[in-house]
């Protein structure tokens, strides 16, 4: 009791030591928690750099297809292939867009697909915070759904492609969607945290103390309504019998190494590939290559001719 009454009332060596102690562990938390809330809130707002096409004289003659996820319209760009064909939604990265995919967007084209691509929130001509898969899962979702009611495509059998963020958003749609019929994920993750974290790291700030678990924590509350969603291996047995191609980059190693885990984990049919550059750093040659790997792949598992 004495300790607690000279802490009311510092006047004792102690209690203005304890005093002080305290004072410090309080500014503490106030600047850790303050660092990860700005590293937060870049992180979920990365910079947008929309770029404008004027369609009519693109390649390929897309036209706009309008969709609602989450309560909000989003606007994609549909590569008409053969008539009744499966159609490939292609998935962007994190900091990236659908303007960065085009080239194989007409690869898949080029070979009778239709193709679909778009932007996710916070990235590209979408407006508003990414949840780095949570939120973009639905997105995904959504877009699927309004592409099965098009008469021009096959409404049962469709593929997708996603890197890192879109990659799980791909992950997540398959295990609970019939009508995916085969998806490649190129350094993908498990769970939108371990993206954090790898944010994080990349900042360089994960060397002060208490910043990586703050930024998790603040990640969580922010997401509170996803709480409950497991990481990805938990469900990929739901792939059974959907072929799935998993690729990985050297020069991004922490993905790598994640995607690495959901492939060996995923029941066939599947297969693996590697690189030494992820698709967005790649020089002409090596893309080349790439998309020419990803177009066999669909050749093989949905060709582009009316199902029976």
């Amino acid at each position: 009791m004495g300790v607690l009454s000279d802490l009311r009332d510092p006047t004792s060596r102690l209690a203005k030591i304890l005093s002080g102690l305290l004072g410090l562990l309080l500014f503490s938390v106030i600047f850790v928690s303050a660092i990860s809330g700005v590293l937060i809130y870049q992180i979920l707002r990365p910079t947008r750099t929309s770029t404008k096409f004027d369609l009519n004289v693109m390649m390929g003659h897309p036209t706009t297809f309008s969709f609602t996820a989450n309560g909000l319209s989003r606007d994609g760009w549909f590569f008409p292939g053969l008539r009744a064909a499966p159609t490939v939604v292609v998935c962007h990265g994190y900091h990236s867009q659908r303007a960065d995919v085009l080239t194989l967007v007409s690869a898949l084209q080029d070979h009778g697909f239709n193709v679909f691509t778009f932007d996710f929130s916070g990235h590209g001509s979408s407006a508003g915070v990414t949840t780095l898969g949570y939120r973009e899962t639905e997105e995904l979702r959504s877009a699927v759904d309004a592409l099965g009611k098009r008469d021009d495509v096959d409404h049962r059998r469709f593929g997708l492609w996603g890197a890192d963020m879109g990659g799980y958003a791909v992950m997540e749609v398959a295990e609970s969607d019939q009508r995916i019929a085969a998806f490649v994920v190129d350094d993908a993750y498990a769970d939108p945290r371990d993206m954090v974290q790898l944010q994080v790291n990349h900042s360089g700030l994960a060397a002060l103390p208490f910043v990586s678990r703050f930024s998790d924590l603040e990640f969580r509350v922010l997401n509170y309504s996803f709480r409950n969603q497991p990481a990805v291996p938990v469900r990929l047995w739901k792939t059974a019998g959907i072929p799935k191609l998993f690729i990985q980059s050297e020069d991004r190693p922490e993905l790598a190494g994640d995607t690495g885990k959901m492939y060996a984990a995923a029941p066939d049919p599947k297969q693996t590939a590697s690189n030494s550059m992820s698709y967005f750093d790649m020089s002409d040659d090596d893309r080349r290559n790439y998309e020419s790997l990803t177009v066999n792949f669909f050749l093989k598992n949905i060709p582009p001719v009316p199902a029976r």
